[in-house]
């Protein structure tokens, strides 16, 4: 958890991910197309550690990032919840939590099929088309 989400600190990440993962492993990171993971400094790392991998999630697709579905029960679950004086307090809440789920840790399952998300989406394309938009 930094404050800040810098270049600076993605390489801090990824260096500690380096230190931590045994080094026959390969490492594949799946992020948002944030401008912090591609800078050149980023872009330099990587190049010389091959067994990094960086996937990217589209651009406008958080609705099927389930990277934020997990942020969404941080959130329901500590953040709104909480009441915090700090920053701080609000750091060790969120690491708490974080530790706890880990104990546990529940799989995100899709529940519908490709073609039913894309029927509903076209269904909801005909509603809205015309409605001037």
């Amino acid at each position: 958890m930094h404050r800040r989400h810098r270049a600076a600190e993605f390489k801090k990440f990824l260096i500690k991910i380096e230190k931590e993962v045994p080094g026959h492993l390969q490492v594949h990171l799946i992020c948002d197309n944030y401008g912090t993971h591609k800078t050149p400094a980023i872009k330099a790392w990587l190049a010389k550690h091959p067994r990094f991998h960086l996937h990217f999630t589209p651009t406008g697709s958080s609705w099927i990032n389930q990277v934020e579905r997990w942020f969404g029960f941080l959130a329901d679950q500590k953040i709104r919840r909480g009441a915090h004086k700090s920053v701080r307090s609000l750091e060790a809440d969120i690491r708490a939590w974080a530790k706890e789920w880990n104990e546990n840790p529940t799989p995100f399952i899709w529940t519908k099929t490709a073609e039913e998300i894309l029927d509903s989406l076209a269904r909801f394309c005909q509603r809205i088309s015309g409605a001037g938009h």
